[in-house]
């Protein structure tokens, strides 16, 4: 595979350290573009000696343009956004960071269009409507109606992204991952999930509900390894312009049974009480012909390998 430099926006961030050891690894040059300069996320991967760390702001556009010019970067990566909970709790910054910072993004593709090849960027399963509405699995041209700020900038992004190609001729590709999971994650509305794998990994107890319900679980070297084949693959390998990307789908149960049977005595209690308002059951069959998109981390895999890394942290044994 032929190298470039990608710039990868929110590249210090947890799926932006993952998405540069993901590309490191596959030889390409790799600049993490970001508020926060701190490596502490990409030194446990193991790849922060490899990756430059650019500070800058996504909703500078001048920043932004200024770091792709001079990085020589041939591909994008962007990430940098709040999170549904980030985003809920200030809706100005939401719009300012996911909004306006995409726009500043392919703004940048467009002024640089003569350097920059392709930008890869994230889109969400937040822009489906909760799964009462659909016959699942859902696919990519399913209804689109979010219930969450955070959904609703990503789909106007899609917008925004589908006017940028048509009007602009740019090679745009988005992404519409579920909810990750991994060592090093950072909090959010889903934190109850990791802590299936975190707590009993340490040695302590957890109460979880939803047993009943179904979650995608995807590793998040599952979604670094979909964001680099979107930023790679030719344009004529492409048939769309957003792909949903999946992981394994499992019930909150299902999970649970995993965890006990990688620990056995893992101290975990399960409910059904509650509901969940996220539509996780996806088809991603056009992501796995088009990018050749597939799941390496199943549930027994992410599971153990997370839990490990915990392990190793706190000079615990390994499983």
């Amino acid at each position: 595979m032929a190298s470039h430099t990608v710039l990868v926006t929110g590249g210090t961030g947890f799926l932006g350290s993952y998405v540069a050891e993901d590309l490191v690894e596959s030889n390409q040059d790799v600049v993490a573009f970001d508020l926060s300069t701190d490596d502490w996320i990409l030194s446990k991967l193991g790849v922060a000696e490899d990756v430059e760390i650019r500070q800058g702001d996504v909703t500078d556009p001048t920043e932004v343009v200024r770091a792709v010019r001079e990085t020589g970067a041939t591909r994008i990566v962007h990430l940098a956004a709040l999170l549904t909970n980030a985003a809920r709790d200030d809706p100005r910054a939401a719009a300012e960071v996911n909004v306006l910072g995409t726009n500043n993004v392919f703004e940048a593709a467009r002024t640089l269009d003569d350097q920059v090849e392709r930008v890869a960027w994230a889109s969400s399963a937040a822009i489906y409507a909760p799964p009462d509405r659909y016959d699942l699995p859902v696919d990519e041209e399913d209804l689109v109606y979010p219930d969450t700020l955070y959904g609703a900038t990503k789909g106007y992004n899609e917008h925004q992204a589908r006017v940028y190609a048509e009007e602009y001729d740019l090679s745009l590709v988005g992404l519409r991952p579920t909810v990750a999971y991994g060592p090093y994650r950072e909090t959010g509305g889903s934190a109850f999930l990791a802590d299936i794998v975190e707590k009993p990994a340490l040695g302590e107890s957890f109460r979880v509900e939803y047993g009943d319900q179904a979650i995608d679980w995807q590793h998040a070297r599952d979604i670094a390894q979909a964001f680099r084949k979107a930023a790679l693959i030719p344009d004529a390998e492409l048939s769309q312009r957003v792909y949903n990307v999946a992981g394994e789908l499992a019930t909150i149960r299902e999970a649970v049974e995993t965890m006990r049977e990688i620990i056995p005595d893992a101290d975990l209690t399960v409910s059904d009480e509650g509901e969940l308002p996220w539509t996780q059951d996806l088809d991603d069959g056009d992501a796995k012909r088009d990018l050749g998109y597939r799941v390496e981390y199943g549930l027994e895999r992410g599971f153990r390998q997370y839990a490990n890394a915990l392990r190793a942290d706190a000079g615990m044994e390994l499983l």
